[in-house]
């Protein structure tokens, strides 16, 4: 399934599951298995887990947290991942990926865009190339002065684009 993890290239025909979408070796495309219990439940949290690329530590101790909350413990999880700081640049359209926005939080360029920070080529190219796409419903963004906001909290309806079951998360780390 393509996640678009890769910014840009998941758009063009250079993205890896536009050229291969087998697995690798001699009887790759030959063979498909069935994949049932455990197996599907494991391979939807790995999909979550790349989706928001996030180490196993990291998306346990946010499933931990969502499940000690009131309420639906999937919605919960899923809350709380979008609210994430390098997510939630992704989503205002400041980085191209999720993987650019970390890296943006990490190297210090955003707590809130820095004065020296707002001429950065890299925020700068993310603005533009993202200017087309319109941010989600919780999300108050003014790109033209790199400032956002979080209005409300992430709904599930509001993340109609991701394509996860998140009970099955649910109901592998309940066992």
């Amino acid at each position: 399934m393509k996640l678009f993890l890769k910014g840009e290239r998941c758009y063009t025909e250079k993205c890896a599951i536009e050229k291969r979408n087998f697995p690798p070796g001699q009887h790759g495309k030959d063979r498909k298995p069935k994949i049932v219990g455990y197996g599907l439940q494991l391979r939807e949290k790995q999909k979550a887990r790349r989706y928001y690329q996030l180490l196993e530590g990291q998306f346990r101790n946010l499933f931990e947290k969502a499940s000690a909350m009131k309420g639906i413990t999937g919605e919960n999880m899923l809350n709380m991942l979008e609210r994430r700081l390098d997510n939630t640049l992704y989503r205002m359209g400041l980085a191209t990926s999720r993987a650019q926005g970390r890296q943006l939080v990490r190297h210090g360029h955003l707590n809130e865009v820095r004065e020296k920070s707002k001429n950065n080529p890299t925020i700068l190219h993310a603005r533009d190339a993202t200017a087309h796409a319109p941010s989600p419903n919780w999300l108050e963004v003014d790109r033209e002065n790199l400032k956002g906001r979080v209005v409300s909290q992430p709904k599930r309806e509001d993340l109609v684009q991701i394509q996860l079951n998140e009970q099955l998360i649910v109901e592998l780390y309940s066992k």
